[in-house]
């Protein structure tokens, strides 16, 4: 099973630069983050089904991950693209929060789409952008590749499953990108991302995968994904000292995929910060083999 590895961290602090220094070298991090990968992909072969994790600390530019580079089905992870495409044309002066559309305010649709996932609002505002193509037009001017939006929802879930088809999906890398460019002051207007993110932290759906395994107070925001044998969860985690992670997880097959997510994600939060790793680990966190403990209730 292809893993992107510790070499590849290097090669991508030239792409992804720090933001700020930090007080410990990034190769020493980058070390200290090895053992972590390695559970990762222990945690991926081990359970069932076919697993996509990546994160990246927005500070130093380091990432793991795990089939990073393998095509997935976004599916409503999808979303945070539709948003982010509308907020820009609010930046642009083009359209407005207050918009009516289909009855609605845009606000009150983008709510409904990000913190309920409701598809029919998100298809409302795909549809007063111009289409699918228009989503993936915005993601291509931004230079954005391994990640493509083809359809709407009702389009997406009307078709033949197929959980290895290419339209509308993301390597957990190019989602990886497209995060971190939602975070940075690129894409959005400061008032733009703010409300993005705050509409994230009070995602309300799949509480059982990032949020799931989460210490008391630990700041998430999120985006979820469903389908059949599917299950998908994207977006930020922030550390105590205030650095923020940008994670992206995505999961086929197998029958534990939201404790794997959950798994996993706790792995990635305690990680990347190395002092306190060392911890007990509660039930429910990567054993050593890369098996789950299933003994806390999700």
């Amino acid at each position: 099973m292809w893993k992107f590895g510790f070499g590849a961290w290097l090669a991508m602090l030239l792409v992804i630069q720090p933001a700020v220094a930090t007080a410990q070298p990034v190769e020493n991090q980058a070390l200290e983050l090895q053992y972590l990968e390695q559970r990762l992909a222990a945690t991926a072969r081990e359970n069932p089904g076919e697993y996509g994790i990546a994160a990246l600390d927005l500070t130093t530019g380091l990432v793991v991950g795990v089939n990073a580079d393998r095509a997935f089905p976004m599916a409503s992870t999808m979303k945070i693209a539709v948003a982010a495409a509308y907020l820009a044309e609010v930046d642009a002066g083009r359209r407005s929060l207050d918009d009516t559309i289909g009855g609605a305010s845009a606000h009150y649709l983008m709510d409904r789409m990000m913190v309920r996932s409701d598809n029919r609002a998100t298809d409302e505002l795909i549809a007063t952008l111009g289409g699918p193509r228009a989503i993936d037009r915005w993601l291509r001017g931004h230079g954005l590749t391994g990640i493509r939006v083809d359809r709407n929802i009702a389009d997406l879930l009307a078709a033949r499953r197929d959980l290895w088809d290419v339209r509308d999906s993301s390597t957990p890398l190019a989602m990886l990108e497209l995060l971190r460019l939602v975070d940075g002051n690129l894409a959005l207007s400061a008032q733009s991302r703010a409300t993005l993110i705050d509409m994230m932290r009070r995602c309300a759906t799949g509480s059982n995968r990032i949020r799931g395994m989460m210490p008391y107070g630990a700041v998430v925001e999120n985006k979820t994904g469903t389908l059949n044998s599917y299950t998908t969860d994207v977006g930020f985690l922030t550390l105590p000292d205030g650095r923020r992670l940008a994670v992206a997880f995505f999961a086929r097959g197998g029958e534990n995929r939201p404790a794997v997510i959950a798994t996993a994600a706790r792995a990635i939060y305690d990680g990347f910060r190395p002092q306190l790793a060392a911890a007990t680990p509660a039930p429910g966190t990567v054993q050593g083999d890369g098996r789950v403990l299933l003994s806390a209730e999700y």
